[in-house]
């Protein structure tokens, strides 16, 4: 029991150490869309505030979310294509589990 909690206590630390390595392209363009985002939830709320009518809420709610997940379909394309093949390329299968659970939760 001691040495699975011991391999437990190893993964745990190399998923706090573990790092992404998005190009610089990427990158920027991800915090460029998340920006945006922010400003949109800020307009969401300002709607809110201002006694907006609810459909006009909702729809800018839905493109709030929409670009949420452009996001996270580049962040999921960029994973794919670097880190799950890197870590299969190392013989770690746990990447597959690990993906599945995150898909998951993506596609609730």
């Amino acid at each position: 029991m001691e040495h699975t909690r011991l391999n437990h206590d190893a993964n745990h630390e190399d998923a706090c150490a573990r790092k992404s390595h998005h190009p610089e392209k990427v990158k920027t363009n991800l915090i460029t869309r998340l920006n945006r985002i922010e400003g949109q939830i800020r307009g969401v709320k300002k709607m809110i505030e201002n006694d907006t009518y609810c459909d006009d809420v909702l729809n800018q709610i839905a493109a709030v979310q929409a670009a949420l997940n452009g996001v996270g379909k580049m962040l999921l394309e960029n994973h794919l294509k670097s880190c799950v093949v890197e870590r299969l390329q190392e013989g770690d299968l746990e990447v597959v589990d690990e993906l599945m659970t995150t898909m998951k939760k993506l596609l609730k």
